[in-house]
């Protein structure tokens, strides 16, 4: 097979979106037409999540109704909590736990084995349910695994504040819930990643949402792709313990061959956006507790890989002091990930099948040919 071999498929075009776009040089990300930061600053999950689904920003009644009708399907049933139950008894991972949770989830939805998997309107109402239960069965599973009892969700939150709300049993504050919710926006897509891309991939089969979110979830758990928050955190914490200034443990890691956790990405050339404004956040939450520490910390490792490697932070970087200040355990980073990803799933999913060919790419073999085949005694 002739042709020149991408590895990774980098560079490769594979599909037109009209949900996010990516500027590696600018760096500037856009999600159908709005610039990331106006809408991390202005615009709520519920109206992010209204945008990458519909189209078009929601007006005050769609935006009341939306999130009503979002808010409705956050509660679980008791055979969704069992299973949490059983794989916090279990000590499963959390990301395994999500993965799960998020499949059984399409036990108890009504629609889940509807005929003809493309219906936009039976996949909307899908949507919403997945995305209202995903941070609902997380919160489940972390309380079950630490023997606290399931909290019920609130209908008076938003998307944000409830999952902080069912997560420590306590409603957060509005500055605690400003910041999740900004989190999920800058989390909720980035083009076609390898987790978006897998849900792609399952979906062109014409196999049903629940599976492609699956399929997501279990790409975003690799270590390369959505582990990377959890790992700049433990970094910062080895940082910490170790009592050398943050410049000199980072030299010393590179010295030993290792890679600092948060730095370079695929895309983008110059720094994140997104870490740009969780930058901010971080810096704020640490002026409010009074201890700039992780903040600090996390300035002068950039700096210093900027100035020696030529890298810049990714949206992991800050996420994990922001995260961490918030009092989130750093196992739950990656699942908070997917939770705010969901939204982008599901939106690259809706328009997977509003025009779909199944994804079947080639390969070039390089083994072996024209082997004669040996008696069994004879090998």
């Amino acid at each position: 097979m002739s042709g020149e071999l991408k590895r990774g498929l980098e560079g490769v075009l594979v599909t037109e979106s009209e949900l996010s776009f990516i500027d590696g040089d600018a760096g500037q990300l856009i999600y159908r037409g709005y610039d990331i930061d106006d809408l991390a600053r202005d615009a709520s999950y519920e109206e992010v999540l209204y945008l990458l689904w519909h189209g078009t920003l929601p007006n005050s009644d769609e935006l009341d109704a939306f999130s009503t009708e979002l808010a409705a399907h956050r509660d679980l049933n008791d055979g969704i909590l069992d299973v949490a139950r059983e794989l916090a008894e279990q000590d499963e991972s959390p990301m395994a736990a999500l993965r799960t949770l998020v499949s059984a989830m399409s036990a108890y939805d009504e629609d889940a084995d509807f005929e003809d998997v493309t219906n936009r309107e039976v996949n909307l109402e899908k949507a919403k349910r997945i995305t209202a239960k995903m941070p609902s069965v997380l919160a489940a599973y972390a309380r079950f695994r630490r023997g606290d009892d399931y909290v019920a969700p609130s209908d008076d939150l938003d998307h944000a504040a409830n999952f902080l709300y069912m997560l420590n049993g306590e409603e957060p504050n509005d500055v605690l819930a400003e910041t999740f919710d900004m989190a999920l926006v800058l989390h909720a897509d980035h083009g076609l990643n390898a987790s978006t891309f897998s849900a792609m991939v399952t979906a062109s089969t014409l196999s049903d949402m629940y599976s492609a979110v699956t399929s997501a979830v279990g790409t975003l758990s690799g270590s390369l792709h959505g582990g990377a928050n959890a790992n700049v955190m433990r970094m910062l914490k080895d940082v910490d313990d170790s009592d050398m200034d943050p410049t000199q443990w980072v030299k010393d890691a590179l010295e030993r061959g290792e890679r600092v956790a948060g730095f370079g990405h695929r895309v983008y050339n110059v720094k994140d956006p997104r870490a740009k404004i969780l930058g901010e956040k971080s810096e704020a939450l640490g002026e409010a507790a009074g201890d700039m520490k992780w903040y600090e910390m996390s300035v002068a490792i950039e700096e210093y890989i900027g100035e020696e490697k030529g890298l810049a932070p990714n949206v992991d970087f800050y996420s994990a002091s922001t995260y961490y200040q918030m009092g989130i355990p750093i196992d739950l980073y990656t699942p908070i990930f997917a939770v705010s990803r969901a939204g982008g799933w599901i939106a690259h999913i809706l328009e997977q099948y509003d025009d779909n060919r199944l994804i079947r790419p080639r390969a070039r073999y390089v083994g072996e040919k024209d082997l004669e085949f040996p008696a069994l005694d004879d090998r």
